[in-house]
């Protein structure tokens, strides 16, 4: 019931500033992916996340090799060497966890890298969307990947191709994505990249790759 009600909503409020005044929509995510400046930032952000992970496994082993040479050397130890010995592999343990959260977690250094190069790119579809709704008198422009849910799109309010054009992106293949999804690489501090280590808790971020839909360009 709630979602017809929602349906009904959505698509009355559609309706009533279609009549109010002109809006169209765009795919932001298909911009993004036939940018040939995103599609760089993403090749950097992935380089970027390999050291890291890279680095990250290899304090992991080092802690794997404190662990083993206790092992082997337990038994010639004092009960005060252990102790000692254990609080110092906890110790490290512990830090290379927390620095593995700060690279990678909410917020981290990988984020915090991914909005430097990132942010620019979107600042320039921005301003290009911008122009095309001033050229085009368009009022209203929502964003296709955004959290707004189209029920419904008319192909004719689609203004996606236009923003390629101000863009100087407009091709014969105008309607295959990039290469890469605009959503890889996102942080997630419960699914952390993998260390190789037996028994780490954290897991490999997961992406997953969205081919946009087929578009029609606009003949208004």
């Amino acid at each position: 019931m709630k979602k017809f009600l929602f349906i009904f909503l959505a698509g009355f409020f559609l309706s009533t500033v279609s009549q109010a005044q002109k809006f169209g929509y765009i795919d932001s995510n298909f911009i993004l992916s036939k940018m040939p400046a995103y599609a760089k930032a993403q090749v950097e952000l992935d380089k970027q996340s390999t050291a890291w992970q890279k680095e990250i496994e290899g304090m992991y082993q080092a802690v794997e090799k404190m662990k083993e040479d206790f092992k082997a050397e337990e038994v010639l130890l004092t009960e005060e060497m252990k102790k000692k010995r254990q609080a110092e592999i906890s110790r490290k343990e512990n830090e290379v966890r927390e620095y593995q959260r700060k690279v990678f977690g909410f917020e981290g250094m990988m984020f915090k890298r991914r909005q430097d190069l990132i942010r620019p790119i979107q600042d320039e579809v921005f301003t290009a969307v911008e122009k095309v709704a001033k050229a085009r008198g368009l009022q209203t422009v929502f964003d296709k990947s955004g959290d707004l849910i189209m029920i419904y799109t008319n192909p004719v309010h689609d203004y996606t191709e236009y923003v390629l054009e101000e863009l100087g992106l407009a091709t014969d293949k105008q309607n295959v994505p990039g290469k890469q999804p605009t959503d890889a690489l996102v942080d997630d501090p419960n699914s952390l990249p993998e260390t190789g280590i037996e028994n780490e808790e954290n897991k490999t971020q997961q992406t997953k790759q969205k081919t946009p839909p087929t578009k029609k360009k606009s003949n208004n």
